[in-house]
């Protein structure tokens, strides 16, 4: 038997599946694992998937439907009441919607040494790397900053200009969001960017792809909450810092299932300005002293070709 997986939203949130995949074959071991995905690269070389496809699915019906018996997972966890309600992870939800058996499971990477060799030269350094991420997606309002998820620039910069000296700081970013000075920005394929965290000694994330990328390595960072919370999203590997509590009351007319809305939107901002979101002194002194978990030792992380 086939079982379908679908996993929509996303490239954190097709990491998070990953979890859910050898959850999955765990309950139905001899069965394949057709991935459904708009990120395949998430999934290659990982032993519990037969399968990935993306984009246009020609012959998909003849091919997995028609004459078949096949599992379909298609439902999104974002919609389940216990998602809404908060009374679990993304991962623990997403399996127990579909009837499987949650034990625990994490996301997994492969990367094969082969791609580290290769990449591994494109962040060559003669100091310790530091690699921050500090936005996501595109704000509902089209602006490069979303007040929920995203590190405000001031105070990134602050964390910047505190280990510049010290550090390459590598700036994980598309070309259209906001550049700190003194970094090196980087914004490159998914899997050299997992070799970059791999090659990073400190780490500083908001609740985007890489601290979902840096969980499925085994590699504990310092991840930054506001709108989300990391029971949900995150990972006890992480040093998970939750944002100062409002000094504003937010208007929450237009929030639905969620306090929220991710893409930021003005009106709901509680606070009186950016700066009252993070104490930039608490960001430093965390990755100063590095006060998280040990890194988790695992051959998963690498496949040796």
């Amino acid at each position: 038997m086939k079982i379908i997986f679908q996993i929509s939203g996303g490239i954190g949130k097709s990491i998070a599946a990953t979890a859910v995949c050898k959850a999955i074959k765990k309950q139905y071991p001899k069965d394949e694992l057709v991935v459904l995905t708009g990120y395949p690269d998430v999934f290659l070389q990982n032993p519990n998937v037969s399968r990935v496809l993306s984009g246009q699915l020609n012959y998909f019906y003849p091919e997995y439907i028609e004459g078949k018996n096949s599992k379909i997972f298609l439902h999104d966890p974002y919609n389940e009441t216990d998602f809404i309600y908060q009374r679990g992870h993304l991962i623990k939800v997403w399996c127990e919607m579909f009837g499987i058996k949650y034990n625990g499971e994490q996301p997994e990477l492969f990367i094969t040494g082969k791609e580290k060799t290769a990449y591994a030269p494109l962040f060559a350094s003669q100091k310790p790397i530091l690699a921050i991420q500090t936005n996501g997606g595109i704000s509902k309002d089209g602006d490069k900053y979303s007040w929920p998820r995203d590190l405000p620039i001031h105070t990134a910069q602050k964390v910047v200009n505190a280990f510049a000296a010290e550090y390459n700081v590598v700036h994980i970013r598309r070309q259209d969001q906001w550049q700190l000075q003194n970094t090196f920005p980087v914004s490159m394929e998914f899997r050299q960017l997992a070799v970059l965290l791999m090659m990073s000694q400190k780490r500083l994330f908001i609740d985007s792809f890489a601290q979902h990328a840096a969980a499925a390595l085994g590699l504990p960072s310092h991840v930054c909450w506001i709108g989300n919370v990391p029971t949900q999203f995150g990972y006890e590997l992480h040093n998970n810092i939750i944002a100062n509590a409002p000094t504003m009351q937010p208007e929450l007319r237009n929030a639905m299932f969620n306090k929220y809305n991710i893409g930021g939107q003005a009106t709901e901002f509680p606070y009186n300005n950016e700066d009252e979101i993070f104490d930039a002194g608490v960001l430093i002194e965390a990755l100063r002293h590095d006060i998280v978990k040990e890194p988790v030792k695992s051959k998963k992380a690498e496949v040796v070709l």
